[in-house]
């Protein structure tokens, strides 16, 4: 009689089978509350560290462009500064050579009283008396060595100051040399962003390189550079003035029919000095015209290069959609879309090229017109030029070198 085999093995209960299905999805459960807990944390974590990423790039350049903004306005100062700088050091130079001309002609007139005197000893007899002219030669020899000494003490003075000037300007100069550099940097890293080629990990990229300097010692630095540009250029205002003032003192009376011929000369000299500023203010306007045209220009032919760039993806899209298979070859609302679109778009680069056309015939109006008013300046500029050269040749021919000072008036500093 057969028997039925047994497999060998443990067997368990109902009950145990029934612990064994609980505990597993009980364990599950815990599983998937762990899993979703950890994925909540996760998604926090990210929110927190991308909003804190965004801000602390955004804190960080709206620090950028608030420290370019305040070196951009130091370089801007150090260029006024500067410009004052080589206007002063142009002027003084100017007084110096006036100063340096009216000691060398300090020279003819000590000559004549000292052969006038020479010539005055050849007298004989009861003419060789001390007579008034005599005093007045011997008086106006003494005054003579007066002005030459006060005069080449003042070149002296002019020279140093003029060191002192230079080197004042080669601190501003190198100042604004350095913020022009760092001005660039800083740009550099604020155009910088995620999507830049050129952006990789720096090897300890948090150091304070040597030499570092805190902003206050920044901003003293180059407050102390202007301080002292503009300390040595006050002294050099009043060494002009006093320069020219001492040359004044030398000066004689000009005669009545000069003055009346200068004043004539004067008077045109300053309408052609209207008419050539107000041409120079017509030419600053024209030329911030172009440059806006210009933008323009470009801006036009970048909308148009984009919408011809938007034809040939509607005309694709079109050339596209011919290659529907059979039924699917409907004329639905996109090729209709499609279709306006193109004629829009062909009507809009007509209208962009029509514009265009007309802008780029008034830019050139515009140059037309700055080359009109340019050449006109330069018609001004010589006859003021003329004007001005017929008023030093009327000096020199009537009054004394010595006597003659030419018209400093950089920044109304001086008196003419």
């Amino acid at each position: 009689m057969a028997t039925l085999s047994v497999k060998p093995g443990q067997r368990f209960s109902v009950p145990d089978w029934h612990t064994s299905s609980h505990f597993i999805s009980a364990d599950a459960e815990n599983t998937r509350s762990a899993s979703h807990q950890i994925r909540q944390e996760a998604r926090a974590l990210r929110n927190e560290t991308n909003n804190q990423a965004k801000w602390d790039e955004h804190d960080n350049r709206t620090r950028l462009a608030e420290r370019i903004s305040s070196v951009n306005r130091w370089k801007e100062t150090l260029d006024k500064c500067l410009a004052d700088t080589d206007a002063e050091i142009e002027a003084l130079s100017k007084v110096k050579e006036a100063a340096e001309r009216a000691l060398q002609a300090k020279n003819l007139r000590l000559d004549v009283s000292i052969e006038c005197l020479t010539l005055r000893e050849s007298r004989r007899a009861i003419d060789v008396v001390r007579d008034p002219v005599e005093e007045e030669l011997h008086k106006e020899v003494k005054l003579i060595e007066k002005a030459k000494k006060e005069l080449q003490q003042k070149v002296h003075e002019a020279f140093e100051q003029l060191c002192l000037l230079q080197e004042a300007r080669q601190q501003l100069s190198w100042d604004h040399r350095c913020k022009t550099e760092a001005l660039e940097l800083d740009n550099v890293c604020l155009s910088l962003n995620v999507n830049c080629p050129n952006i990789t990990f720096k090897v300890n990229p948090t150091r304070i390189p040597n030499g570092s300097t805190t902003p206050e010692e920044w901003q003293q630095n180059s407050q102390s550079n202007k301080d002292r540009a503009e300390a040595e250029m006050k002294a050099s205002t009043e060494l002009r003035e006093a320069i020219v003032l001492l040359i004044a003192q030398t000066n004689n009376e000009l005669e009545a029919q000069r003055v009346a011929t200068e004043f004539a000369f004067r008077k045109r000299i300053r309408d052609m000095e209207r008419a050539h500023g107000e041409l120079k203010w017509q030419e600053q306007n024209t030329m911030e015209e172009i440059a806006e045209m210009e933008e323009d220009i470009r801006r036009l032919e970048e909308d148009l290069r984009r919408k011809v760039q938007d034809l040939k993806v509607a005309h694709t899209r079109l050339e596209t959609r011919t290659q529907r298979p059979w039924a699917d070859l409907c004329r639905d609302q996109v090729q209709f879309g499609l279709t306006d679109e193109v004629y829009q778009l062909e009507g809009t680069i007509r209208a962009l090229r029509q514009k265009l056309a007309e802008s780029q015939d008034a830019l050139n109006a515009l140059q037309r017109q700055l080359h009109r008013i340019q050449t006109d300046i330069g018609y001004k500029a010589n006859s003021l030029m003329l004007d001005n050269k017929c008023m030093d040749i009327r000096k020199k021919l009537v009054v004394p070198v010595e006597n003659f000072v030419p018209d400093l008036d950089t920044f109304n500093r001086t008196m003419n």
